[in-house]
């Protein structure tokens, strides 16, 4: 009785957010129209109970995964009494509905935020930012009521599920969700920023910084949310890859790339009052993204090993929602556009110009990721073929741009605002350049018969970090060693996050190059005593036996990994069966290392008694993921800058030169 109550709970709080959202959405954005102080307060506390609602219904589900309650058809779709708790509260997203549900809590959650720290901001911007947060939230808790309710019933329960889907029973999995939607999602503050700006009439240097941390939090739990996908796809999948190009990848890795370009673009806005229309642009376009990702996991058009639904119906839907809120904002911002004059002059050669050529070239990147993700799609809609688009295609188009933004990067950071002097810039770093090709080139020397990848990936990790330190080194001024490393303490967060996210870009890169320039790999069949030889180790196969976990079986080899004569590991890689979804998974076993992973597989039984086995040397395969934890560190250091926190700048009084539309 208690369970059902509870769920009970769960759906009529959803559908009381759903109430509270449209109130939202209306109500704030009439008073600010009309300049009524009690309409437009209302947003706050609605965006509060909004998300609170939100968040109920959220526990409610939760509670009916943990309990098993088989009453809900969800939770018989997903999950399993013998399943281990943390899988049983990640089975409440491992699904459509309940990631959905996700989504929007994630939502309102920005909102809510708004709502509490948005005090400074001035009162019709604050009543319009909330009311375009809540229209959207309007159109996604309609689509979970309407399309995807988690709270619908069955009359006859069964005794158990049908257990979640084996991928998915995964510690890097049970967080991976949660930040790529806290990522997903905090790119709609920047959009009701954006369109906010526009229905006001207004975008200046006070509005670049108000929508700068929102867009950086966002940011910034993407970068971890694409880094746990990464590295969950490395160790669990046991293709030994970290990326492979999937649509739904692409769909994460868009968005992030229009989220740095518009963090740059907005800086411009914030110090120069320049590159407006620009940015509101790209405002526009992140969360356009993120809408289409959104599209691409549930509708079913694109076939993805991370596809949450195939359901066309639904993906309609969704694609509804992409268009009136694309169309409404773009057509909006055509309507602006003449308002949104740039103020700020900038020479040919200055950091403006730096940030115009970074954001060209993120731009331009994710414009070649999104056509090869969508070209298999037109190419059968308008011509009739089915085509495939790989890893060679975005190999290729893609990484000439990432080269070219690595490399002006150290420059753009140091070169001064208005105009500068490329010459006196590289004068900090020409120390720097040639540490940079010193190392490439002995990269090269050293490696036999190999491509030039590696080398040149550990030249740009070595720039972008050199860089990075020379402009920190900068920032402290001129005088005497002890006193220039006094200051260091003394540096804004915001310039110590700059320099560590751009470090860690370095390090990912030459991460990305060593492991696919120098990686070995072996696939044969061993039989049981037997051991071979890959690179400058030995594997030998000691033993496979079965073994039962909670709620599946396995076959587990025993392995060893020697060096020189001596083992230095010991592997046990396992092949599960899981009972109740026939499904198998494949668990790789990896020594990781500082500079290589052994990466083991085992494989089917061979009509000789042998076993197939796969090997994998995997140099720097860790430096991936250690780059993107440095980049995340680099976005916490400047998101906890006291100059970036939410509205820092509302109270000052705004700029002669900011735009106003009549």
């Amino acid at each position: 009785m208690i369970r059902r109550m509870i769920t009970e709970l769960g759906h009529f709080a959803l559908i009381l957010a759903f109430v509270v959202a449209i109130v939202q959405a209306i109500v704030p954005l009439i008073g600010a129209h009309k300049g009524w102080p009690g309409w437009m307060a209302l947003a706050a506390p609605a965006a509060s109970a909004q998300f609170l609602l939100t968040l109920g219904a959220f526990a409610a589900l939760t509670y009916a995964f943990v309990v098993s309650d088989f009453s809900l058809r969800l939770v018989v779709m997903n999950s399993h009494t013998d399943k281990p708790m943390l899988y049983k509260i990640s089975g409440v997203w491992g699904n459509h509905e309940g990631s959905m549900l996700l989504w929007v809590l994630s939502l309102t959650l920005f909102g809510a935020c708004a709502a509490w720290f948005g005090n400074g901001l001035p009162p019709t911007l604050r009543a319009r930012v909330l009311a375009v947060q809540s229209a959207v939230a309007v159109a996604f808790l309609g689509f979970i009521l309407f399309t995807s309710n988690p709270f619908l019933r069955l009359a006859f329960p069964p005794l158990n599920g049908n257990d979640l889907n084996p991928l998915l029973q995964d510690p890097g999995l049970a967080f991976h969700p949660p930040f790529l939607y806290l990522g997903y999602v905090g790119l709609s503050m920047a959009f009701s920023f954006a369109v906010a700006a526009l229905i006001e009439g207004r975008v200046d240097a006070a509005w670049g910084r108000w929508v700068r941390p929102w867009t950086l939090a966002a940011w910034l739990f993407l970068t971890i949310g694409i880094a746990l996908g990464s590295w969950w796809a490395y160790y669990e999948l046991g293709w030994g890859g970290f990326w492979f190009w999937d649509p739904v990848e692409n769909a994460s890795f868009m968005p992030w790339l229009i989220a740095a370009a518009l963090l740059h673009s907005a800086i411009v806005v914030e110090k120069r009052e320049a590159l407006k229309s620009w940015t509101i642009l790209l405002a526009i376009l992140a969360f356009g993204f993120s809408l289409m990702g959104t599209f691409i996991v549930r509708s079913g058009i694109i076939t993805s090993v991370h596809a949450f639904a195939n359901d066309p119906e639904r993906g309609v839907f969704i694609l509804i929602i992409l268009a009136i809120f694309m169309g409404g904002a773009l057509t909006l911002y055509a309507a602006r556009a003449g308002a949104m004059e740039a103020k700020g002059v900038f020479g040919m050669v200055s950091r403006e110009s730096a940030l115009v050529l970074n954001n060209i070239l993120l731009a331009v990147a994710c414009f070649v990721v999104f056509i090869g993700t969508l070209w298999p799609l037109l190419a059968e809609i308008f011509m009739g073929r089915k085509l495939s688009v790989g890893a060679p295609y975005f190999n290729a188009a893609f990484t000439p741009f990432f080269v070219a933004l690595a490399v002006i990067l150290p420059i753009g950071a140091i070169l001064p605002w208005k105009r500068a002097r490329i010459g006196r810039a590289m004068r900090n770093l020409w120390g720097v350049l040639a540490l940079a090709v010193a190392a490439g080139a002995l990269a090269y020397a050293m490696q036999t018969g190999r491509s030039a990848l590696g080398p040149v990936g550990l030249a740009l990790a070595v720039w972008l970090v050199g860089g990075a330190l020379t402009d920190i080194a900068l920032r402290t001024g001129r005088g005497g060693l002890a006193r220039r490393i006094r200051r260091l303490g003394t540096l804004p967060r915001a310039d110590w996050g700059k320099a560590v996210a751009h470090s860690g870009l370095g390090i990912t890169m030459f991460g990305i190059a060593g492991l696919m320039a120098w990686e070995a790999e072996d696939i044969r069949v061993a039989k049981v005593g037997e051991s071979f030889v890959v690179g400058s180790y030995e594997i030998a196969l000691n033993d496979v036996t079965r073994a039962e976990g909670p709620n599946y079986s396995a076959i587990r080899a025993d392995m060893s990994v020697i060096r020189n004569g001596r083992e230095v590991s010991r592997l046990y890689p396992e092949k599960r069966s899981y009972p109740v979804t026939q499904m198998p998974t494949t668990e790789a076993a990896i020594d990781n290392g500082f500079f290589r992973d052994v990466y083991l597989v085992i494989g089917d039984a061979q009509a000789d008694g042998g076993w197939a086995v796969r090997t994998f040397i995997k140099p720097l395969a860790n430096w991936i993921w250690a780059g993107s934890i440095i980049m995340a560190l680099g976005g916490c250091l400047s998101l906890s800058d006291r100059r970036f926190r939410v509205a820092a700048g509302a109270r000052k009084p705004a700029p002669a030169g900011a735009v106003v539309a009549e």
